[in-house]
């Protein structure tokens, strides 16, 4: 029989750097230049940050790192793991801002991926609090090259009531219904709204679209950009994500 997959906190240089190729091979940048090098990594360490890692049996197979913030904040930096795993990633970066202290931890995330919407929001029950536009400028590794760099600020409150794994909570309208508002790029409906939430559709796949037709890529970026700047502007939060690519936004009280 083989071991489940286990969750650790790194310190060591070797396994800082196991965690530093990591990130290559899933950003797709040569080992040479990682997206967050190793040194860098220790630094974080060093200075009061978590570096969390995934292993599926000997394979190391996810990876995370968050450091303290203000207020009794703490910060998400980078996140990546298999399928199945992020959540007890997830869990371990919970555990570890607990006992600083902190209530909250923030995070940014590519808002037209909609597979992390949905573990960000419906998964975990973060709320998207803020949206950047193009958050980091240029970037030129494999997965974002040649797109805007927009990025949507989710806010995870850590003293809720852990959420059971895949459970949405039942209070926010996930079915889109009202009024079509605004068209995709692809020619169907992007926006739908009605007195108090609003519904946004992102590509079943932009990370494939990207590679594929990056042009169209963009358009989707530029057109989901036009709803979300004035929405939050307007008193809106992301609170959910349905399976089929839906957005839920919701106007807050007194907004």
């Amino acid at each position: 029989m083989t071991a489940g997959p286990t969750i650790r906190t790194v310190r060591d240089v070797v396994g800082l750097a196991a965690v530093a190729d990591h990130f290559s091979d899933v950003w797709r940048t040569p080992r040479t230049a990682p997206p967050y090098p190793a040194e860098v990594l220790h630094s974080l360490v060093h200075a009061g940050g978590a570096v969390h890692a995934a292993h599926d049996g000997r394979r190391l197979a996810g990876a995370s790192v968050a450091v303290p913030g203000a207020e009794r904040d703490t910060y998400s930096l980078v996140a990546a793991a298999d399928r199945g795993l992020g959540h007890a990633l997830k869990r371990a970066q919970r555990e570890w801002a607990l006992g600083l202290g902190a209530r909250t931890m923030r995070w940014t995330f590519d808002p037209l991926v909609g597979r992390n919407a949905r573990f960000n929001l419906a998964k975990l029950g973060a709320v998207g609090t803020e949206y950047l536009v193009d958050f980091y400028g240029p970037m030129a590794d494999g997965v974002n090259d040649g797109d805007e760099s927009d990025r949507l600020t989710v806010t995870w409150e850590l003293e809720a009531p852990p959420r059971p794994y895949g459970a949405q909570d039942p209070s926010y309208d996930t079915r889109p219904h009202g009024p079509v508002v605004a068209v995709a790029p692809d020619g169907g409906p992007l926006v739908r709204r009605d007195d108090r939430h609003l519904w946004c559709r992102v590509p079943q796949d932009v990370v494939t679209l990207r590679a594929a037709d990056p042009a169209l890529a963009l358009r989707w970026r530029h057109a989901l950009r036009e709803v979300f700047v004035p929405a939050f502007a307007d008193g809106f939060r992301a609170t959910g994500m349905s399976r089929d690519g839906w957005y839920t936004l919701t106007r807050e009280a007194g907004a």
